[in-house]
């Protein structure tokens, strides 16, 4: 692997570790139902294209994080086809973090945009 696609692999990953719980918070407060770590994943690859897509593993950790800061809560129900599956949904405290965490997003992009650009 050449040093440009490491750097790349690198950014990605720098990246994406500062923005699986923001996505994880909006897909599941966009969701009238609660989702489990399938449906959830699923739900990460349409909407973003792709580029959020990743092992479907590695968001668990992520959720187990958010259900414990409280902004989110789930429940176990039986599966009539394999385990029992851990059902997530966002919590009040977790809205109101959402929306503070899109504010805090929408200022980060509009002035990383506006350094892309040329614009300071």
């Amino acid at each position: 692997m050449d040093d440009r696609v490491g750097h790349l692999k690198k950014f990605q990953k720098e990246l994406s570790a500062g923005t699986v719980s923001l996505v994880l918070l909006a897909v599941l407060g966009q969701s009238r139902q609660p989702l489990y770590g399938y449906q959830i994943a699923k739900r990460l690859e349409e909407l973003g294209e792709g580029v959020l897509a990743g092992k479907q593993s590695a968001l668990y950790p992520v959720l187990r994080n958010l259900e414990a800061a409280g902004l989110l809560a789930s429940e176990v129900e039986p599966s009539v086809s394999g385990p029992p599956r851990r059902y997530y949904r966002v919590t009040k405290p977790g809205r109101e973090v959402l929306r503070e965490w899109v504010a805090a997003w929408n200022a980060t992009r509009d002035s990383v945009d506006k350094v892309l650009q040329g614009e300071v």
